[in-house]
């Protein structure tokens, strides 16, 4: 048994379980346990080993963990923090595990979302077949922010936008799991995720083995072999495009690029020669030919976007265009994770691969139609609703939660630009056991896994990142809003 509290009864030294005193939340589903409070099979010998462990080791366990990333300098940037904005990731030392069986369910429904999303695309900045049959409205990739007219009719190297994805889903309260959203420009966490399997390795390092866990550590090999194929070459010089020290996933670029054994780069660090790219080196100028970026489109290339941008390089745009460098992933393809095409990813798939989705959407409201607005409005206590733009879990209403003036406020940006928004029902996510307080508590969790696409096709990461939603009942699991993150394994199956 788990124990939390020690007292005496007649006498006789009584450990009290933490286990037992776990509570679900109302009407959700618990990664660990079921409806009605045993320990699923799934988790059964962990469940086991937390029995043999006293509290007081599990607390230990987590400094350990904070310790780690502490020296690992595992950090992430909170940019509207005024005391500060470097912070340490947080971490829960508890496992959430998926079964392999349900694993290769999610692994093909993303490679099918991934594959359709590419020939839309492609489709949408060539032909735009989808939109001449009436499947997407006009008006939404041609007003759209992030569809890139200096993209059309550009051949992308091997056909491939979307080289690197990170597709956000939830399990509601039924057991099924549903997309959330879909993360295709410059998609984070991954080196969260393998220092989460690194620290967990330390701290469980007989019960991993044991448990047959898929291995997630050959992540930065894969994601260069793939990018390799992204050219015609033997030995391509890949580089990472950082926007610098000060942005908030630099602790994950420069482990990336450590761990691909390619360079580091600023867009000071490049030069352009002839329509083609140069990086700087002690030795002189050398040819780049794929460049892995992590600044968004606009800072890209001051003379095509943003004049005022400082973070990119003057003219890699027509460097792309003639085929001399490949980037990743493809300018404009935040057009097809905006939250407002999400509604149509069904269709999409649908049209596309004449396949019907494995992995399903969440109801969704688009308030550009006025009857759907109403609706909305109407049972907007029910409702999340957020900007189609949108990330990091800001500009969000939480219906639930809100205050009637902040309801009040935030319709009065709807009634202003109702295309700008969509609404989805208020989910139950699934909660998973964190070690709080000294108790064994649920928290809510989403799972990022992340997949890399090259001409070899697409390959998915076993796992991926869970996020927690660390405040009690808060269905808000970025980490910038207060949340942690979790190891996830996926069990093989016997």
């Amino acid at each position: 048994m788990l124990y939390s509290t020690n007292y005496f009864y007649n006498n006789i030294y009584v450990l009290e379980s933490i286990v037992n005193n776990y509570r679900q939340y109302h009407n959700t589903w618990d990664e660990m346990f079921t409806k009605e409070g045993s320990i699923r099979e799934l988790y059964s010998e962990f469940g086991s080993y937390l029995e043999s462990v006293p509290i007081e080791n599990l607390n230990k366990m987590q400094e350990f963990s904070k310790q780690f990333f502490m020296n690992q300098g595992v950090t992430f940037t909170v940019y509207n923090n005024k005391k500060g904005v470097e912070r340490i990731f947080p971490f829960d030392i508890i496992p959430r595990i998926i079964k392999e069986k349900e694993w290769k369910i999610i692994k093909s429904g993303i490679k099918q979302r991934i594959k359709a999303l590419n020939f839309f695309l492609k489709d949408i900045y060539h032909e735009q077949f989808i939109i001449k049959d009436g499947l997407i409205p006009a008006n939404l990739i041609a007003s759209h922010p992030n569809y890139i007219r200096e993209m059309r009719n550009v051949n992308v190297p091997k056909n491939i936008y979307t080289h690197i994805s990170g597709v956000d889903l939830i399990r509601d309260k039924d057991g099924e799991f549903y997309v959330l959203e879909d993360n295709l420009r410059t998609p984070s966490g991954v080196s969260y995720m393998l220092e989460n399997r690194e620290i967990t390795r330390r701290l469980y390092p007989k019960l991993m083995p044991k448990k047959k866990v898929l291995p997630i550590d050959n992540y930065p090999q894969l994601l260069y072999d793939q990018l390799k194929t992204l050219v015609s070459i033997d030995n391509p010089e890949i580089v990472l495009l950082t926007p610098g020290l000060y942005n908030s996933a630099y602790y994950e670029h420069s482990t990336l690029a450590r761990l691909m054994g390619v360079e580091l780069v600023e867009g000071s660090d490049l030069v352009l020669k002839n329509h083609n790219v140069f990086m700087k080196t002690a030795g002189g100028l050398k040819k780049v030919d794929v460049i892995y970026r992590r600044i968004d489109d606009d800072y890209l290339d001051p003379l095509s976007f943003n004049t005022d941008s400082v973070l990119g390089l003057a003219g890699i745009m027509e460097a792309y265009r003639q085929g001399n460098v490949v980037i990743v992933n493809a300018p404009g393809t935040g057009v097809a994770d905006d939250k407002a095409v999400y509604t149509y990813i069904p269709s999409i798939i649908r049209y596309y691969l004449n396949e019907d989705p494995i992995l399903k959407n969440i109801k969704t409201f688009q308030l550009s139609n006025t009857d759907e607005k109403n609706y909305v409005i109407k049972n907007i206590d029910q409702m999340v609703v957020k900007k189609t733009d949108g990330s990091g879990g800001y500009g969000m209403l939480m219906g639930k939660s809100a205050s009637k003036r902040e309801i009040k406020d935030y319709i009065k940006k709807i009634d202003l630009k109702p295309e700008n928004f969509i609404a989805q029902p208020t989910l139950s996510l699934s909660t998973s056991p964190c070690i709080i307080n000294n108790e064994l508590t649920p928290r809510c969790v989403d799972l990022r896994p992340f997949a890399v696409f090259g001409a070899n096709g697409i390959s998915v990461c076993p796992g991926g990142l869970s996020r927690v939603a660390l405040k009690k009942g808060s269905l808000v699991v970025n980490s910038s809003q207060g949340g942690g993150s979790k190891d996830t394994w996926v069990i093989k199956d016997d």
